[in-house]
């Protein structure tokens, strides 16, 4: 592709950066606040819906609420993921002991395989974490049916890592094994994720907690603390939860890769703002992240600054910016060509 047509891609990044608000500072309270209200009421809605009597209007009701805060709460763990290292310590620390560990989702299982989604080494190839088409045959509906039986054993299988933790560490191989090709919440099989001393040090410190909480599950019932529907409540939380990010995922990209190698310009037009403002739109793109091309464009800028940039951009660019052709009117119009269109093939 020639530099013309990637031009628009630095006059992009040189017009927010040169904007007189600065879109790049984080606001720790609208962190910390989206953080706390989503777990306090994601929790509570999910203890009234463990303790109340089944079936009851309360069970019921507190089902769907805990189910939309979890998620909202889970989602955060991409915010975790951009912050800088050294970025609001406390915050990150506290996100993975109230949220992460609980979820069994700890940002450590989620940073590495995200950050290489969005390098150009990776983004759109077989080996893209998050490329979704990596993980069944577009247009192939069988493809597709084994692809959603994954996901619903997907609650299962992370458990059942992390209760197998002790095991990892018998044989340094072994170890290395389960860190590359099991140690990121993803469905890639093609992925195996770098992992270097410092992330062996974050991963180790978090997981022990999370095999802790993941062992508690079963052994509450064990014990006779818990009854036994307990574990099929809480899977019905989780699974709810991963199906909800599963249908978002369907359309944070338009899937156009051919599986080499992109160039910044078709990176950012093989993803999707979001303008609309219906239904499923709003359930699966929560903080403003339905801006996903803007992010992918400045992975850095906060999640509560995406609105207020993209329409900076799309008030300050020209009128023939290809920036303006990221914008997409809602979330089914982009997640049903994921399903039913047929997979490019490379030409020969």
């Amino acid at each position: 592709m020639d530099a013309c047509s990637q031009q628009w891609v630095h006059d992009s990044k040189v017009a927010l950066r040169d904007a007189e608000t600065d879109y790049f500072r984080v606001s720790s309270w609208i962190y910390w606040r989206d953080f706390l209200v989503s777990t306090v009421l994601a929790y509570t809605a999910a203890s009234v819906y463990l303790t109340a009597e089944s079936w009851s209007v309360y069970q019921v009701v507190a089902f769907p609420i805990a189910v939309f805060w979890l998620y909202r709460a889970g989602s955060l763990v991409h915010e975790v993921a951009h912050l800088g290292e050294h970025e609001m310590r406390a915050y990150k620390v506290a996100w993975n002991l109230i949220a992460g560990v609980l979820m069994l989702a700890p940002s450590p299982f989620f940073s590495g395989h995200h950050r290489d989604h969005h390098t150009h080494r990776l983004y759109g190839t077989k080996q893209d974490p998050e490329y979704i088409v990596n993980c069944f045959r577009r247009g192939n509906w069988s493809s597709i049916l084994a692809y959603s039986l994954l996901v619903l054993a997907f609650p299962i299988i992370v458990t059942a890592r992390f209760v197998l933790t002790p095991l990892t560490f018998l044989h340094p191989r072994l170890r290395t094994f389960v860190l590359t090709r099991c140690s990121s919440l993803m469905m890639n099989p093609h992925y195996v994720r770098r992992v270097s001393a410092a992330d062996r040090r974050r991963i180790t410190a978090v997981e022990i907690l999370t095999c802790i909480r993941a062992t508690l599950i079963p052994a509450l019932v064990l014990l006779g603390i818990n009854h036994w529907t307990r574990i099929p409540m809480l899977y019905s939380l989780g699974i709810s939860v991963l199906l909800l990010n599963q249908l978002r995922l369907l359309a944070d990209h338009h899937f156009e890769s051919d599986g080499t190698k992109m160039t910044a310009s078709e990176h950012l037009h093989d993803s999707c703002n979001f303008t609309g403002r219906d239904f499923f739109t709003w359930l699966l793109y929560p903080f403003s992240i339905r801006f996903h091309a803007l992010h992918h464009l400045f992975p850095s800028l906060p999640y509560h600054n995406l609105r207020a940039a993209d329409q900076y951009l799309m008030q300050t660019l020209p009128v023939e910016s290809p920036y303006r052709d990221l914008q997409q009117s809602s979330w089914f119009a982009v997640a049903r060509k994921t399903l039913a269109r047929k997979p490019q093939t490379t030409p020969s």
